[in-house]
């Protein structure tokens, strides 16, 4: 399936190839055929190949069917990929933000500790020079 098939030349129709433009015998193309002078036996060619080329067109509107449905699902799945992207990276932030989260605590925790021991040591400094002065 390609420009010949479709008598496609640019962006416009060209008459003189594809389906409709293809000269066939006595008859010519398709697309040019005047069958007023036409005899029977003619006529009959004539019919032959209209009936040739719209088995063609047909054939030609089936794969073009076939390719956008193609299309169509192609597009479903780049977005549904796009969609698992978007999520595996979030979840991935989130994780990271729970590490960093529960290293903040932990260090939060530490200092904690830290100025409990410093108040603990404090005060037994207080108490023991208390005992000397007494």
């Amino acid at each position: 399936m390609g420009n010949v098939l479709f008598g496609m030349s640019g962006g416009s129709i060209e008459t003189s190839t594809g389906i409709l433009g293809t000269s066939s015998g006595a008859t010519g193309s398709v697309y040019s055929m005047d069958i007023t002078d036409f005899t029977l036996g003619q006529i009959q060619s004539a019919l032959t190949n209209v009936e040739s080329a719209l088995s063609a067109m047909t054939s030609a509107g089936a794969q073009l069917g076939s390719i956008s449905t193609r299309i169509d699902l192609q597009e479903d799945f780049v977005g549904a990929l796009s969609d698992s992207i978007d999520s595996g990276v979030g979840r991935l932030v989130d994780a990271d933000m729970e590490e960093e989260s529960s290293k903040l605590s932990a260090l939060q925790t530490q200092q904690q500790l830290a100025i409990q021991s410093l108040s603990i040591a404090n005060s037994s400094s207080q108490n023991i020079l208390s005992l000397f002065r007494g």
